[in-house]
C-alpha cells in the first residue's frame, strides 16, 4: 500500500536550533494518527513541512508529491484545521459556503448544508454572532464537505468545552472518516482521542520516540501495581518508569510478559497519557549512544 505521508531523514533547523532531526515516517491510507508531543517538540514544524509551508532537508512525499515544490496540486487533496478557526467575522455563513464552492473543486455545497442542518448554525448568521464552538463546527462542516484524501487537525478543539470536544470527534469519525481517508491529529487532550486512533506517534526534541499501531501497545506496554513487599522484585524487572502510590508503586514495563508481572501484583494496559510521560522521561534520561 502506498503511503499517504512518507518521510526519510526529514530535518529542519531554525538557526542553531534543531526543530526536526532525521525524522522517518510512513503513514498509509485509511488511518487515524495521533501526533503527540510537548510544546516545542517539533509537531508544528512537521505539520508545516507536510503542508508545504516551509522548506526542509531530507525526503518528504505527501500523496506522492513534494509538498513544498508541488503545494498547489497537493492541496487539492489535503484539508487543514488549525488550533484557531480563523474565519472572517463579518462574513455570513452562506457567503463562506459560496466562497469555498468557488475556490475548491472538490467542495460539495449540498454536503456542507446537510452537515450544518444538524447544528444551530443557519445561513444568515455572521461569524461574529457564533460562539467559539459554533465557529469550529462551521469550519469542520466546510472541511468535511471537501472530498480530500488527507485531513490534518492541529489542536482542533483547543479552548472548547468538553461537550463541544466530544461532538467534534463524534462528527469527525461518524460523518467524515470512511476507512479510506487519512487523518492526522495533534492535541494535548490525548485521553479524549486515544479510542479513535489507529496509530500513535510521539515526538520530542525533533525526534520520533514512538511510532506504533494502537493495537500493538497493549501487548508491548503494561503497568504493574506492586505492594511494598513486592516492590524490589518488581524493580528487578527493570521498569522504564515508576510512580508512587498511597500503597506501593505503579511500574511501567516495555516487553515484559503479562504472566511474569501478574505474579507480582495487579497488571493493566497503559493509557496513552501515562505512556507519553514515561517514554519522554525515559528518552531524556537515557545515556547517549
Amino acid at each position: 500500500m502506498n503511503a499517504i505521508i512518507e518521510a526519510r531523514g526529514l530535518s529542519k533547523r531554525y538557526g542553531s536550533r534543531v526543530a526536526l532531526d532525521q525524522v522517518d515516517l510512513s503513514i498509509p491510507a485509511g488511518r487515524i494518527v495521533g501526533l503527540i508531543g510537548p510544546n516545542g517538540a517539533g509537531k508544528t514544524t512537521a505539520l508545516k513541512a507536510i503542508l508545504g509551508l516551509t522548506p526542509y532537508a531530507g525526503e518528504l512525499k505527501v500523496l506522492g508529491r513534494d509538498p513544498y515544490r508541488e503545494r498547489t496540486a497537493m492541496l487539492t487533496e489535503v484539508c487543514y484545521i488549525a488550533d484557531v478557526a480563523v474565519l472572517p467575522r463579518w462574513a455570513k455563513v452562506s457567503e463562506l459556503i459560496t466562497f469555498t464552492e468557488a475556490v475548491h473543486p472538490r467542495f460539495s455545497r449540498a454536503r456542507c448544508e446537510e452537515l450544518l442542518r444538524a447544528t444551530q448554525i443557519t445561513p444568515e448568521l455572521k461569524v461574529k454572532q457564533l460562539s467559539r464552538g459554533m465557529v469550529v463546527q462551521l469550519h469542520l462542516a466546510l472541511i468535511m464537505a471537501i472530498d480530500a484524501r488527507l485531513l490534518i487537525l492541529d489542536e482542533p478543539t483547543l479552548g472548547l468545552d468538553i461537550i463541544f470536544r466530544k461532538r467534534f470527534y463524534e462528527q469527525l469519525v461518524g460523518d467524515y472518516f470512511d476507512g479510506e481517508k487519512t487523518i492526522v491529529i495533534t492535541t494535548h487532550q490525548v485521553e479524549e482521542i486515544e479510542h479513535l486512533l489507529s496509530d500513535l506517534i510521539f515526538i520530542d526534541q525533533g525526534r520520533i520516540v514512538l511510532d506504533a499501531p494502537m493495537d500493538s501497545l497493549a501487548e508491548r506496554y503494561l503497568e504493574l501495581t506492586a505492594t511494598p513487599d513486592r516492590l524490589e522484585a518488581a524493580r528487578a524487572l527493570k521498569p522504564i518508569a515508576e510512580r508512587r502510590l498511597l500503597s506501593g508503586a505503579a511500574l511501567l514495563y516495555d516487553g515484559i510478559q503479562h504472566d511474569t508481572l501478574a505474579a507480582l501484583g495487579q497488571v493493566r494496559p497503559v493509557g496513552v497519557a501515562d505512556l507519553f510521560v514515561a517514554l519522554l522521561g525515559h528518552a531524556r534520561t537515557a545515556p547517549a549512544r
